[in-house]
């Protein structure tokens, strides 16, 4: 009998495919032959199963199909029900990936994000070439060097870049008026240390941005100046800090504890990924009275410095129980060149929490993670005997509501809406000096007025199930019959949002105050604010001024 492969013809992925899936049966095969554990062999059928089935279906299929398109699909299911941080890399994003890394990317001092398919920008470094060019926050970016921006922000990473010392031309659209500009980008390292100042009462404060390769360096610097100058107490802000590095966590921990300290270990049902993390190098002051800030955007790194400080009872945490990321990935190389970030463990703090809020392997009936109810919380010892809890994060030995999260605050983070806001105010308010700057209750409740007229920039859970009942109706006919109900639970949907925000004012008014202050003043500006009227760090000074508070909260 005479096999013919004409078929192949039709398409020359499917010419590849095909090749692949003649190789694949045999090689499954020697597989199975070759060993004699029982997981592997499961995987191995289950392979051999999609296997026959990818070929069934691209072969007999009605239409043209392109096994590098089903091949996507198949993927994106495969990881779809685990967590966000398990992802696929194509072979041109490793590479895109690598030449980020590797190229000596200059900054051109603004942060960008998009909302709606569009790229805002969000902040201007001071003196910065974006500054100096006259970018300025609310700025809608268009393209770069004459390339249309597409939705990767990649891209203009990669074109600031390649650009080298040469100056990169950017356009964009302010007040509907299209405009260019021409700026040089700066290759000077920038420093993870957003502030460190003496405040009264000879307390040091220092806030890190992120655990970037130079965190331990320049926080020990900024440490030993604080010092010099008088500071006997410190407050270190790692609010809103999203994490990074783990070696940089440890070695910052390093800088309060003896060497040898164990800050955290992860564990995995891979023996050789569990692994315990004690600090290497040698402390900068162990006596200090220590306060460390947190808040619901601190994250990872973040997490582990705080944990481990307050599990070994050397700081007292201050602010609101934080993100809960304690999940550990690692890259691993796939065939052709691609890469799978892979979740392969979990960390613990020294005292044995695991710092993992969301359990993605069990989900409710909506498919949703399940984070662990309160009731649940397991009780564990710190190192003089005060009992922590685990739960996901870290909570505090005093939580603020301004630093408490809730969902409609992170739809309100997600959304453009303090930047429209911000567009606006500053037109009314055209503050000079930081000295004069106020936010009042009537401007609050004018924020509240703002979200009312822009109800669909804020996007909440709720209001997105609303919309699809509502598209549900539309299409089955039914609209007509119940409009008036819809219209009236819509209008409903939003007075109960904006009665969220009124009893949520602390936290709203601290997120809109912190977007509006750097459209004025800068960075600088913020944190300068923020010492005098900050009530975490109001808090935090008080603590560190009072001994008997402060060592009655680091007693069992």
């Amino acid at each position: 009998m005479k096999l013919n492969f004409s078929f192949l013809s039709r398409s020359p992925l499917l010419r590849k495919a095909w090749r692949l899936i003649l190789i694949l049966p045999l090689a499954l095969g020697l597989l199975v032959l070759t060993s004699a554990r029982g997981g592997l062999f499961e995987i191995t059928k289950q392979l051999e199963i999609f296997t026959t089935l990818f070929k069934e279906l691209s072969l007999n299929y009605v239409d043209e199909t392109s096994p590098a398109q089903l091949m996507d699909h198949a993927i994106t299911g495969l990881l779809e029900g685990l967590d966000p941080y398990t992802v696929f890399w194509t072979e041109q994003e490793v590479s895109d990936a690598r030449i980020s890394k590797e190229s000596n990317f200059a900054s051109l001092g603004a942060g960008f994000r998009q909302f709606d398919h569009q790229w805002l920008v969000v902040e201007v470094d001071q003196n910065s070439p974006a500054d100096q060019a006259g970018l300025r926050v609310g700025d809608r970016l268009h393209a770069i060097n004459g390339v249309a921006l597409a939705q990767d922000l990649d891209q203009l990473s990669q074109l600031v870049a390649a650009s080298g010392d040469r100056a990169v031309t950017l356009e964009y659209t302010r007040e509907n008026q299209t405009k260019k500009i021409e700026l040089t980008p700066d290759k000077k390292a920038e420093t993870p240390v957003l502030s460190a100042k003496l405040l009264q009462d000879k307390v040091g404060y220092i806030a890190l941005k992120e655990f970037s390769p130079t965190i331990y360096k320049d926080t020990k610097k900024a440490l030993f100046e604080l010092k010099s100058s008088g500071a006997t107490a410190l407050i270190l802000d790692l609010r809103n800090n999203p994490g990074g590095l783990l070696t940089e966590a440890v070695n910052l921990v390093s800088l309060f504890v003896p060497k040898g300290t164990l800050v955290t270990y992860t564990q995995s049902v891979v023996p050789e990924y569990n692994n315990t993390y004690v600090t290497q190098q040698l402390p900068a002051d162990l006596e200090m009275p220590l306060v460390v800030l947190i808040n619901a955007r601190s994250a990872s790194a973040s997490e582990i410095v705080s944990g481990a400080l307050q599990d070994l009872d050397r700081a007292v945490i201050i602010g609101g129980r934080s993100f809960g990321k304690g999940l550990v990935q690692r890259p691993k190389p796939l065939s052709y060149g691609t890469q799978l970030k892979v979740t392969i463990s979990r960390y613990y703090t020294p005292s044995g929490r695991c710092i993992q809020a969301l359990d993605y392997w069990q989900r409710d009936v909506d498919g949703e993670p399940i984070r662990t109810e309160p009731d649940q919380y397991n009780a564990f010892k710190t190192a003089r005997g005060r009992t922590v809890y685990d739960g996901g994060g870290i909570l505090p030995d005093k939580v603020f509501e301004s630093s408490s999260d809730h969902t409609l605050l992170s739809s309100l983070l997600k959304s453009r809406i303090m930047i429209d806001y911000g567009t606006e105010f500053i037109k009314t308010h055209p503050f000079e000096r930081l000295e004069n700057f106020q936010f009042t209750q009537k401007d609050f409740e004018g924020f509240l007025d703002f979200v009312a007229a822009h109800p669909e920039t804020i996007k909440t859970v709720s209001e997105g199930v609303f919309n699809e009942f509502t598209q549900a109706a539309e299409k089955e006919g039914l609209a007509p019959y119940v409009d008036q109900a819809l219209e009236s639970m819509r209008n409903s949907l939003l007075a109960a949002k904006i009665d969220l925000l009124k009893s949520k004012q602390a936290a709203v008014q601290t997120l809109v105050v912190e977007s509006l202050l750097p459209r004025y003043f800068y960075r600088s500006g913020l944190y300068s604010y923020k010492t005098g009227h900050d009530p975490e760090i109001i808090a935090g000074v008080d603590m560190l001024k009072n001994p008997k508070a402060y060592a009655k909260i680091l007693k069992p």
